[in-house]
């Protein structure tokens, strides 16, 4: 996907995590480093829209304990796995395709009350952006260092607030479709989105498929560019499948 870019356009993404830690006099020499190096602001990813600013709800911990009633889901990291997929054209195609990457470095917990109620004070799931591999190489160290920025923002987080459709009481088997709300974090900026989620409960076994979708301006990214890259739909579709053993 990303195989042909140059070694001035990668010297200035690796510029630009450093200026999003900095102040604006920081920001403008690095702006300057850009422009000697040949390479123009479009090029480089930019800043984002809106970030979790100190003291706002976020996902980074667990806040409250479960409490006594409650379920306790805990997710089986290695056999949970998160896929993103983006729909790109590449040059010398004459066909658009997929580009998928996939990681199964996903941890966390679900805590249920009987009645089918996320406890959201003690709900996580988180996502371990260093590690997402698709069949590139290349395309995934671009894409690390200059549309994630993984070494600052190396997690994507998920904390669930209401979830819509489950059955009340909440039976010890069988399959649900349902929808749940929350809210993400990804390159430090929050926003809530809501997953269509086909889940199915055995005992003491949980499994299921979350999917939604979003932008990459939602969470302040840009589209990769490329020039082996002809186009790329600003669309992220992200599928979480997880399995999970309940606890409590």
């Amino acid at each position: 996907m990303f195989e042909s870019f140059t070694r001035r356009h990668a010297a200035a993404i690796l510029v630009l995590p450093l200026l999003a830690a900095c102040g604006a006099q920081t920001q403008q020499q690095g702006a300057r480093v850009a422009t000697d190096l040949g390479v123009t602001s479009a090029q480089l990813p930019q800043a984002a829209a809106t970030t979790v600013t100190p003291g706002a709800q976020t996902a980074a911990a667990f806040t409250a304990p479960a409490p006594a009633s409650a379920l306790v889901f805990q997710i089986a990291s290695g056999q949970s796995k998160a896929t993103f997929r983006v729909r790109e054209q590449l040059a010398g195609r004459d066909l658009p395709s997929d580009a998928v990457g996939t990681t199964g470095a996903v941890t966390g917990q679900l805590v249920v009350q009987p009645d089918g109620t996320i406890v959201k004070d003690a709900s996580k799931i988180t996502v371990d952006m260093t590690s997402l591999a698709t069949d590139s190489a290349l395309r995934d160290n671009f894409i690390k260092r200059s549309t994630l920025q993984t070494q600052q923002y190396p997690t994507a987080e998920f904390v669930p607030t209401k979830v819509e459709g489950l059955p009340d009481p909440l039976p010890a088997s069988g399959q649900y479709t349902f929808k749940l709300t929350g809210l993400m974090t990804i390159h430090r900026v929050q926003k809530e989105l809501t997953w269509d989620v086909t889940a199915a409960r055995e005992g003491a076994k949980l499994t299921g498929t979350a999917t939604t979708a979003f932008t990459f301006g939602d969470f302040g990214m840009t589209p990769p560019r490329a020039p082996a890259v002809l186009s790329v739909v600003d669309e992220i579709r992200l599928e979480v499948s997880l399995v999970a053993s309940q606890t409590a």
